[in-house]
């Protein structure tokens, strides 16, 4: 009986430094105390996206200023004939360069939408009368860790200055471990990653919450411990183990 009970002992003190090891190990993205969070810029007004190598973007080009996508004398039936927007995706290269059709390369790097816009529309009026272009980034994206762990979305940019609360929402919100006082944006500022730390479990953190996102930001969510759940969950093999090896010690002692 005291080998049985030895054993037993023996096999919990595993099982216990086992878990250990394994509590929380989903947590991503840790800092110390001492961690000095970078001042996040919640003013919207200089957070206009900029065009940037190895982006895919799509060029619509119109004739006579874009009059056809008003027109209202035709039918809508004839409107979706003739008003067909482009299909065609087009790269960005490492230096910033794309190839458009008619014009040929073209250096579209560290432009606004409404930059480049303007700037092809000057390069298309040699070939066309009073072209408008339409442009479209299709590759913009940001990772939502939501609070569970290491379990993510990636959530799409379709409209421009998303913020920070619409993209946790589109994202699906908090998960039930999710900290709302403890959220790090991580963004890439130039040669720099910069962090911040939002506080959105008050009503004066929403100043933080109409932050703008920004393509390639990593919103992490951090998740409140649970260590006595994850204790029994990894314990659970460990007790029908125990259970198991009991159950075989009564049967060969009542023999």
């Amino acid at each position: 009986m005291n080998n049985m009970l030895r054993l037993l002992g023996i096999i919990v003190l595993m099982a216990i430094g086992f878990t250990s090891c394994t509590i929380n190990k989903n947590l991503m993205f840790k800092t110390d105390r001492e961690y000095e969070f970078d001042k996040p810029n919640y003013d919207s007004t200089n957070s206009e996206y900029r065009i940037a190598p190895n982006d895919f973007i799509t060029v619509d080009v119109f004739t006579n200023a874009g009059s056809l996508l008003l027109e209202t004398t035709t039918t809508s039936a004839e409107r979706a004939r003739l008003v067909v927007t482009s299909d065609f995706v087009y790269q960005v290269d490492t230096r910033g360069e794309v190839t458009l059709p008619v014009i040929g390369l073209q250096n579209l790097t560290g432009m606004t939408i409404v930059e480049a816009q303007l700037f092809l529309e000057k390069e298309y009026t040699v070939q066309y009368n009073n072209p408008f272009i339409v442009i479209r980034i299709i590759n913009r994206r940001i990772m939502v860790f939501q609070g569970a762990g290491g379990e993510g979305v990636v959530v799409p940019l379709i409209n421009p200055n998303i913020s920070v609360i619409e993209a946790i929402v589109l994202a699906g919100g908090l998960a039930e471990r999710g900290n709302a006082s403890k959220i790090k944006i991580i963004r890439r500022v130039g040669e720099k990653q910069e962090v911040y730390r939002l506080d959105l479990s008050v009503i004066e953190g929403m100043k933080y919450a109409d932050m703008p996102v920004q393509s390639g930001d990593i919103i992490y969510v951090e998740p409140t411990p649970d260590v006595a759940a994850e204790v029994l969950r990894d314990m659970q093999p460990v007790f029908q183990l125990i259970t198991s090896v009991a159950l075989i010690y009564l049967l060969i002692t009542r023999n």
